[in-house]
């Protein structure tokens, strides 16, 4: 996403860096570090991490104290990560006003169940400072900033989606590439699941929907598309070998470019059934294609989908997804609709041209030079 943004940036004008570090998950990229990378219009500066918890990198913190003062706004995207501290301090000290993107790790689900105690410590003595002196803070959906406040920390905040770029092939330039690579799909109806493999996606509960779902809809077929936690992939598939439902579930792994929009062109219907998410990027992606999407009332998106007539939000229960499922495979009408309704709510509401708009009048900037701080550079994994 900051990659969407920041290319985007620089093509309405302003002039655009990001700094960031080699951090990649588990692993470190192969990439110049501590020297201008120019790319789309955007220059990237990479620094070595010297520790994988807290992404501690003593290069960007460096970096930072250095050149923040050479930028009009900084724009940071993380918490409770340590590049938070020293691009805050910084642009604090030097008088350059800053913006915080919190990523979701404000909402409930993430400070309930992502080191709790940490967190809490972590809140009163730095974010709280942070986002006190923030420009604004810059939430994603209406809920994230909703779950927000709760937190009671005092401070301005806008609601801007995140940008996502429009395919460069639509759907029907896109029928059958998907099936031809997996010929265990012909003749199948494709519920697909792509995203990050994380606990908090709900896999758990779109494995149980699907076995319930094989009673009437036998020749359907649960595709999952992503990597990540290698102990969670494990569990889900111990749960399909449970279920009798080996043959009937495809993991692909992760998809990038063509091969991911081949994937959503070709499902019958896309499916997130999260616990929490504070935007959702592969739904958005779904809607740009027309694909009927089905997400649960905690992905931070499913208010501007239901009431867009995009797709069908259901609680976080198994019972509920299999429900909403069945209702789409069983209506191609319905399927239609949806899909229609998708691609037009897309292009308004999330396109990266409306969205960009909208942040350089948030930022309030017109050909400046931008900094966005993220402090990890994920480039292999999809969320």
């Amino acid at each position: 996403m900051v990659r969407t943004l920041a290319s985007s940036l620089s093509r309405a004008g302003i002039e655009t860096h990001i700094a960031t570090t080699d951090d990649n998950g588990p692993e470190q990229l192969r990439i110049p570090l501590g020297v201008p990378v120019v790319e789309g219009g955007v220059t990237s500066w990479y620094f070595r991490r010297q520790t994988h918890f807290y992404i501690f990198s003593w290069p960007l913190a460096s970096w930072l104290r250095r050149h923040v003062r050479d930028f009009d706004l900084v724009h940071i995207h993380t918490l409770f990560s340590f590049a938070t501290i020293p691009a805050a301090f910084w642009a604090k000290q030097y008088g350059v006003p800053y913006v915080v993107r919190p990523l979701g790790t404000l909402n409930h689900w993430g400070i309930k169940n992502r080191r709790p105690w940490l967190k809490k410590l972590s809140l009163r003595a730095i974010e709280s400072q942070v986002l006190k002196h923030a420009e604004f803070v810059h939430y994603t959906s209406e809920q994230e900033r909703e779950e927000a406040a709760h937190l009671g920390f005092k401070h301005r905040s806008e609601v801007i989606p995140n940008p996502v770029d429009s395919p460069a092939w639509c759907r029907d330039d896109l029928r059958g590439e998907f099936r031809s690579r997996h010929p265990e799909l012909a003749d199948t109806r494709i519920i697909l699941f792509l995203s990050r493999l994380d606990r908090k996606k709900g896999l758990d509960l779109l494995i149980s929907a699907f076995g319930h779902l094989q009673v009437k809809h036998s020749s359907a077929r649960l595709v999952i598309a992503g990597s990540g936690d290698p102990e969670l992939i494990e569990s889900a598939k111990r749960l399909v070998k449970q279920m009798n439902l080996g043959g009937k579930v495809v993991w692909v792994g992760f998809l990038t470019g063509r091969d991911k929009w081949a994937a959503l062109a070709e499902a019958d219907a896309f499916v997130l059934p999260s616990y929490s998410e504070n935007f959702g990027i592969a739904v958005v992606e779904a809607l740009l294609i027309g694909a009927p999407v089905v997400v649960s009332d905690q992905v931070a998106v499913h208010r501007e989908i239901s009431q867009a007539g995009a797709g069908l939000v259901v609680p976080c229960n198994a019972q509920s997804l299999s429900d909403a499922l069945d209702e789409i495979l069983s209506s191609s009408k319905l399927s239609e609709k949806l899909g229609r309704n998708a691609i037009a709510l897309a292009r308004e509401r999330f396109s990266a041209e409306s969205v960009i708009a909208e942040l350089i009048d948030a930022y309030d900037l017109t050909d400046k030079p931008c900094l966005a701080v993220n402090q990890t550079q994920k480039v292999s994994v999809q969320r």
